[in-house]
């Protein structure tokens, strides 16, 4: 599906990161790391099959931004990834869900070479307005959020 050259698949971005992947997945795969940089709140453990939870907002709150998440592969300090956006209720699956994948790769002395990317709008089935809608806004949430992951792994790797 595509509509003034944008092809709705996935999104995909690449960053260097000025400390080791060790570091890096830590404070992408662990609540204490992630709610630094992404979300409000999380609960999450970085074990594949492991059910989460992260909240945009206050999760006690009606207005707040609440999805659940199923962690796929944990493999420090390697790859992260998890499938979110589904249904409450629902078990993550490739047809319902979005996957987001942190592929780290060593770069430099000591830098990484982070590989995002978020996948499945297609599989999910939704209508061209909302497939349109929600990668849009879900890239323009990642451009926000993936430069905080860099700013915040530096101040932590600094204090190490």
């Amino acid at each position: 599906m595509k509509s003034g050259g944008t092809e709705y698949g996935s999104i995909e971005r690449e960053i260097h990161i000025e400390a080791a992947p060790e570091v890096v997945y830590e404070v992408i795969s662990t609540p204490e790391h992630l709610m630094q940089w992404w979300p409000d709140e999380a609960q999450l453990t970085a074990v594949p099959g492991a059910a989460g939870v992260i909240a945009f907002g206050d999760s006690s709150k009606p207005d707040a931004h609440v999805e659940s998440l199923t962690v796929v592969e944990a493999d420090p300090p390697r790859r992260f990834s998890f499938r979110w956006v589904y249904d409450k209720g629902e078990t993550a699956a490739p047809d319902n869900s979005l996957l987001v994948t942190f592929d780290l790769v060593p770069s430099g002395a000591a830098g990484t070479l982070l590989r995002f990317s978020e996948s499945g709008y297609r599989e999910k089935g939704w209508e061209a307005a909302v497939l349109e809608e929600t990668y849009r806004d879900h890239s323009s949430g990642w451009d926000y959020f993936l430069p905080r992951l860099v700013t915040y792994v530096a101040r932590l790797a600094a204090t190490r």
